[in-house]
């Protein structure tokens, strides 16, 4: 079959696509900044960093039938790149974001309106901040002489080790729950739509466009319809873990960098309800074939490894600490506590 690339993709939606491009009988190659081992004879782990130019030139000299790109570049690295990318593949899949959309009364589809060409934010737009940054990538592609790309839009995406809370992460989340600290939320956040994907989805719709000419020049919201109050995802953590959420005021939560300004006033302050009917009618799948969310959210929090990749957000962890007058114990008790609670959580298992 196919010899397919994943530039940087050893992370949250990476380590289930390879297994899936895999399953559908290719070659996957994987680069990586640290030595891995493969255990299968289709998965090789090319070690090094693509963001160093001799490293990335030598990789793409050796020819693959598509490129899925998982690297964060700024628009100047990718304006520089690009070309290289688009020559060197049969099919370039680039990772970009939901983000690039600006709010939406009505379920967001490819063709809403996006940040970049309806903010009157003067100050926001001089930024390269994520979303701009990547509307502005899909800018350089749609522009571009080459036809053998495709853009697919992740919305938030959850997986091993990796879990959100309106912009706090699992090394904030998980070890607060563990140790029975709440977190924080602003008021104003928790009434707003999300769309949590999992990642294991993901991977199923980006190996299904792979390498398929009919997607080419085309662009995707890669993710679940499903979606939920930001209230409604504390209630699930809650259940789960036993997670406790302290409403402030959203200027609270953001003096106290609890995320980027840009992230929380530009997207989690915004209702993100998702319309995937183009995705799922590319790669053939329909929405009662997506993980919901509570029970990807249980088969996730019980993975074994999931101490692996969480380090403890020290920082974070003490700023809200001081709002909520709780405290971290040691690392010592967090292995004891991630075991203590998975059993717990494997009764939502089926």
């Amino acid at each position: 079959m196919a010899k397919i690339l994943l530039l940087g993709g050893t992370g949250a939606m990476g380590v289930y696509l390879a297994p899936e491009l895999i399953r559908l009988g290719h070659d996957v190659f994987v680069t990586s900044r640290f030595s891995r081992k493969s255990d299968c004879r289709k998965l090789t782990y090319i070690k090094g960093n693509a963001r160093d130019n001799s490293f990335f030139m030598k990789i793409l000299a050796d020819k693959y039938d598509a490129v899925v790109d998982f690297m964060v570049y700024n628009t100047g690295e990718f304006r520089l790149r690009n070309e290289l990318l688009l020559s060197s593949t049969g099919h370039y899949i680039f990772l970009s974001s939901y983000t690039v959309f600006a709010e939406s009364d009505v379920p967001i589809t490819e063709n809403s309106s996006r940040l970049l060409d309806v903010s009157k934010d003067s100050e926001f737009l001089e930024t390269d901040e994520y979303a701009l940054t990547k509307a502005r990538q899909e800018n350089i592609l749609q522009e571009s002489k080459y036809k053998n790309w495709t853009i697919v839009r992740p919305t938030i995406t959850y997986s091993k080790t990796r879990f959100q809370l309106g912009t706090l992460e699992a090394n904030t989340i998980i070890v607060r729950a563990l140790n029975k600290c709440p977190v924080i939320l602003p008021q104003e956040m928790l009434c707003n739509q999300t769309t949590m994907t999992w990642a294991g989805d993901v991977a199923k719709m980006i190996a299904r466009l792979a390498l398929h000419q009919n997607t080419f020049c085309e662009d995707y919201n890669v993710c679940t319809a499903e979606h939920h109050s930001w209230e409604e995802v504390a209630e699930y953590y809650k259940k789960l873990i036993e997670l406790k959420v302290v409403p402030v005021n959203l200027d609270t939560y953001i003096k106290e960098a609890m995320g980027g300004k840009y992230q929380i006033l530009y997207d989690r302050m915004f209702n993100r309800i998702m319309d995937n009917s183009k995705i799922l009618k590319a790669v053939g799948m329909r929405q009662e074939e997506l993980m919901p969310l509570f029970d990807g959210l249980a088969k996730e929090l019980a993975n074994k490894n999931l101490l692996k990749s969480i380090k403890i957000g020290y920082r974070i962890n003490r700023r809200m600490d001081k709002i909520t007058h709780s405290s971290i114990p040691p690392p010592k008790y967090f292995i004891c506590l991630v075991s203590l609670l998975q059993k717990k959580i494997r009764k939502y298992l089926f």
